[in-house]
């Protein structure tokens, strides 16, 4: 390898270690290793990409259960409600692979972002604006596809900002900001729909979409710089074609561990729930509170354990916390066999918290692992990202059916074996991950 590239390779970890105050000077540099910013700059990118990632939880938290609220009090049918957000959970399930593929494309994941953060802003105006089916159905699908864009764009904004060995840190702090965004918007959307309108939820997630892309706007990113671009494929360079999408199913790791997703999904998504209509119909006057405080505490965990999270991954590796992670997850279920007490079913959503804390971070970590190179990074989120969703969708089904037909405590128990059989997968399975080399 030339001098030259070892001394932009040097520059290229100035903020992850004691090379930070390294610099390159044209006369010293070669051609196209100059344009890499002062590490004040790329301080300021990474803050930048914290008020993006805090904003964005906070514009989509606006489309949760609050659109149901409002298309209720609007008068709509249950029916129509529930066709409505049928229709955009299966566009967002199928456009998880093409949205991956747009962003591995695409030049600068930054636009793309920006246009996906306009239309979810322009399909909440409508929403606030014009509450008639028809412009309701093409909103939802105006923000299912939108958001198809944001999560591989975020990591791939995360990769090219800090490259692969901080990696997992990054992605801690993602989530941290993630989770007190969602929290705290959470809190004021309820407060503004009680206290003005429920139509006032959309119209503040509407004027959220500014903020979030003026943090967007302060991210920078140095396009087009192969010294940045870990994501990009090494076989670019030899005039090799990238992987295609085919390859990625005979990369075993990766389907290895979209199938420990897919577990860890099937089981985890309906437990809450499921939770929530014992306790409704055990303690009905406590029952909203509890739910929330079910929703909070996870929340919290993840916002303090996520930075800590992404270290370790380095530290220890990705098995470990993946284990832990299955292993919270099954004792849950367990928990929530027996226990009814709201207190104690509080208390259990810790253990949520936990897992929701090391999948946030492994989930883009293992990918960026075993992808790394290929230049199919995002399609590959995008095909583990499926697969989780096929895991949620089917997870509340399953679990109404059996608790329909055997009982409620039957029923979190099977729900805990799933868990445990995911456990068995990654223990027996899955590699360990974590490169030799940063």
């Amino acid at each position: 390898m030339p001098e030259g590239n070892k001394l932009s390779t040097l520059v290229l970890r100035d903020d992850c270690g004691p090379l930070r105050r390294v610099e390159l000077t044209a006369s010293s540099a070669p051609a196209g290793t100059q344009r890499l910013a002062a590490p004040a700059a790329a301080a300021s990118s990474r803050h930048a990409l914290d008020w993006f990632v805090f904003f964005l939880a906070d514009v989509q938290t606006g489309f949760g259960p609050f659109v149901a609220v409002y298309l209720t009090a609007k008068a709509w049918t249950q029916v129509d409600i529930g066709l409505v957000l049928t229709v955009g959970g299966l566009v967002a399930l199928a456009g998880q692979m093409p949205g991956g593929a747009l962003i591995d494309a695409v030049r600068s994941p930054r636009w793309a972002a920006a246009l996906a953060v306009v239309a979810i802003g322009i399909s909440a105006l409508a929403l606030a604006v014009w509450p008639v089916f028809a412009v309701v159905m093409a909103s939802r699908l105006l923000h299912a596809a939108a958001s198809c864009l944001l999560g591989p764009a975020i990591a791939a904004i995360s990769l090219r900002l800090v490259g692969h060995a901080a990696l997992g840190e990054r992605i801690g702090r993602n989530a941290r900001f993630a989770s007190i965004g969602a929290g705290l918007s959470a809190v004021a959307m309820g407060v503004s729909g009680h206290l003005v309108s429920n139509q006032s939820v959309f119209l503040v997630t509407a004027a959220l979409a500014l903020p979030t892309l003026v943090a967007l706007g302060c991210i920078r990113l140095r396009e087009g710089d192969p010294f940045r671009r870990e994501d990009a494929p090494a076989a670019r360079a030899n005039d090799v074609a990238a992987p295609s999408s085919a390859d990625l199913l005979r990369n075993r790791p990766l389907v290895v561990f979209a199938l420990c997703v897919l577990m860890f999904h099937l089981a985890n998504a309906a437990m809450l729930p499921l939770m929530g209509g014992v306790m409704a119909t055990r303690a009905s006057e406590w029952a909203t509170i509890s739910i929330a405080a079910c929703m909070i505490v996870p929340q919290l965990v993840v916002a303090i354990s996520s930075p800590w999270v992404g270290r370790r991954s380095v530290a220890w590796g990705r098995r470990p916390l993946l284990i832990a992670a299955f292993a919270a997850l099954a004792l849950r279920g367990l928990l929530f066999a027996v226990v009814t007490n709201p207190h104690l079913v509080i208390a259990v959503q810790l253990l949520d918290g936990v897992s929701a804390a090391v999948l946030g971070v492994m989930f883009p970590l293992v990918v960026a692992d075993v992808t790394r190179g290929s230049g199919r990074f995002n399609l590959a989120l995008g095909l583990v990202g499926s697969a989780m969703g096929i895991g949620a969708s089917v997870s509340t089904t399953l679990a109404g059916y059996m608790v329909d037909h055997c009982g409620r405590g039957v029923t979190f128990v099977a729900l805990a074996g799933i868990a445990a059989a995911g456990l068995a997968l990654v223990s027996l399975l899955m590699p360990e991950t974590r490169p030799d080399e940063p």
